[in-house]
């Protein structure tokens, strides 16, 4: 799931960059969660208390007892040393362009806002997260298969096989070690490795109890082994609050 926040304090504009963003995402089959800040200092006091945004839209121009965009941008960056956030500034003047330069954005965007420019940055970011390419390879005998990472809800080691649980009741099996394929291609997905059996996709996951997960679509619940039950519940957490959820 991608996390976005939108910070400008024109009202209308937020709206419409709401809108926008949810039409290219749902397009795109990606995850996502919208925040809205009309103030710099909202945007601030949350990213403060631990909420982590993957793309931040950033206005450049607020009132004057507020911190303005580039403050805002150097707070992120050297105060709480946040490299990761991709941040594309939006503004109505050219002349900032210079003062960014150091922040690193991924890009800055001129006001009124275009659909195009809007879906470019958007595409522009899952592919550099690998959200928009995000692949799983395997083989069979001498064949290579792709799947979406999107649509794998959990791998599980059923002896010498490992079985891909799809979306929509699919399954694809193959030889194969299921620790090789988390550590080669799943850890960087934000999967969980809960049991020498089975590697979960967060984003699959209802609930987390002391010994077993629940998973969307799926009455039965998938064991934590025992010796796994702190690494899990730790990494969970983790990803939550990169995610930014509550």
């Amino acid at each position: 799931m991608v996390t976005i926040a939108i910070c400008d304090d024109e009202k209308i504009l937020c709206a419409e960059l709401e809108r926008t963003l949810t039409g290219i995402l749902t397009q795109q089959k990606t995850k996502y969660k919208i925040d809205i800040f009309y103030s710099s200092q909202e945007l601030c006091q949350s990213m403060g208390d631990g909420t982590h945004f993957d793309l931040i839209f950033l206005d450049i121009e607020f009132a004057k007892h507020e911190l303005n965009g580039v403050e805002v941008g150097k707070l992120i960056r050297d105060i709480h040393q946040n490299h990761i956030s991709s941040i594309v500034y939006i503004s109505w003047e050219k002349k900032y362009s210079m003062q960014l330069f150091e922040l690193r954005p991924m890009n800055f965007l001129i006001k009124p806002l275009s659909h195009a420019k809007i879906e470019h940055c958007v595409k522009t970011f899952l592919k550099v997260s690998g959200l928009l390419s995000g692949t799983f390879t395997y083989k069979k005998g001498h064949d290579i298969f792709k799947l979406p990472i999107k649509d794998i809800i959990y791998l599980e080691n059923r002896e010498r096989k490992v079985v891909v649980h799809l979306t929509g009741g699919r399954a694809e099996e193959f030889y194969g070690s299921l620790k090789d394929m988390f550590d080669e291609q799943l850890s960087k997905y934000d999967f969980l490795f809960i049991h020498a059996s089975y590697a979960v996709n967060y984003d699959y996951i209802t609930v987390v109890k002391f010994n077993q997960l629940l998973l969307t679509d799926r009455e039965t619940p998938l064991p934590i082994s025992p010796n796994r039950r702190n690494a899990v519940r730790q990494h969970y957490m983790e990803i939550m609050k990169k995610r930014g959820s509550n």
